[in-house]
């Protein structure tokens, strides 16, 4: 696959597993990508021996460097202390990368909260956004449409003028990773009556069906997350996470359920055998490593952030998440359209908050 050259920067010390897996990840996607060049952050010497134990082609390696950083921020760490006392971490440094401009982006499995602390502490905002968000791909029944949602975790206690801001990043994402021309954009409430939900997500709706610059369709509710019907999904942070995280139990759930069921006898293992096909299909969709790589929208420069127990697989599709991105310059295209429809379409513009 061509693409014009990208640089990306590799948190290659984060996440459960660290360089077993963001090493074969890197090699995965160079291969795929021609042009494309990555730099591993993290301890030379532990990388270096995890290169030289996957074999790949010179022409794979050439599009590989190292930047050493001697120090690494662990997954249980406190958001305060790897910010104060970890410049060196591999995750600052990536980051670090992504500010000097040579890496268009960084992806890291490591601390979210660190990763979050650290990206805004070095990107700094977008002029007219008060607070980032994570965004991810959620699949529907459609088969061929994805959904986004947003914010993930980043924000547990969202004004509506904060939920307004992320429908417009949501919105400029979609519309240019996903090529859809005008995203509709749906909050997240507890019911599709105008009484329903409370205050914020209230005075969001006002905000967003008072916007001529975004296609607002409403409210949509949990059970109906699923059925292709919105482009993006705008909710608060915890609601958010917790969306996501039951999503991601309930596949792993399906994915058990089904192979509990085939495995009861010897006619159930005849039939699963027959069903196999379908049943592969079905275990693709539904994977969560194929939806692996959140983004944090709303600051100066792409991070993208990749589930910490993620396999190479899982890690690699974060990779081509950042690499869309950087294509598309999402952050310049957030930046373009914040001051005309955030100023303009509430009257007025939030400051600080």
């Amino acid at each position: 696959m061509h693409l014009n050259n990208i640089t990306i920067a590799v948190d290659a010390m984060g996440g459960d597993h660290g360089p077993s897996v963001t090493v074969p990840a890197a090699l995965q996607v160079l291969a795929k990508f021609e042009k494309l060049h990555l730099i591993l952050v993290g301890d030379r010497n532990v990388l270096e021996q995890a290169l030289q134990s996957h074999k790949s082609d010179a022409a794979i390696t050439a599009r590989l460097s190292i930047h050493h950083a001697s120090e690494k921020v662990e997954m249980d760490e406190s958001p305060a202390h790897a910010l104060r006392s970890k410049k060196d971490s591999s995750m600052r440094v990536a980051i670090n990368l992504v500010k000097e401009k040579q890496a268009g982006a960084c992806v890291s499995a490591g601390n979210t909260g660190a990763l979050m602390a650290t990206a805004r502490f070095v990107l700094k905002m977008l002029p007219g956004i008060d607070r980032p968000a994570i965004i991810s791909t959620f699949p529907t029944n459609l088969s061929t449409k994805n959904m986004r949602m947003l914010d993930l975790g980043a924000n547990v206690d969202s004004s509506a003028e904060h939920l307004f801001q992320f429908a417009v990043m949501g919105s400029v994402l979609a519309a240019a990773v996903d090529n859809i021309p005008n995203p509709k954009v749906c909050l997240l409430n507890i019911g599709q009556e105008e009484i329903k939900g409370n205050e914020q997500v209230k005075q969001a709706a006002l905000l967003l069906a008072n916007s001529n610059a975004l296609n607002y369709a409403g409210y949509i509710e949990g059970n109906e997350l699923y059925k292709g019907e919105a482009d993006v999904i705008v909710c608060d942070g915890f609601v958010g996470n917790v969306a996501l995280k039951t999503t991601e139990g309930v596949a792993i759930f399906i994915g058990k359920l089904i192979k509990r069921a085939f495995y009861q006898n010897v006619f159930t293992k005849i039939a699963g055998l027959i069903a196999k096909p379908v049943l592969k299909l079905l275990i693709k969709w539904i994977d969560p490593d194929r939806y692996n790589g959140a983004s944090f929208i709303g600051l100066q420069g792409i991070v993208v952030k990749s589930h910490g127990g993620a396999n190479s697989h899982a890690f690699a599709n974060a990779i081509e998440e950042a690499i869309v991105q950087v294509e598309k310059n999402i952050p310049e295209l957030i930046s373009a359209k914040v001051e005309h429809v955030l100023k303009n379409a509430s009257g007025q513009h939030p400051e600080g908050k």
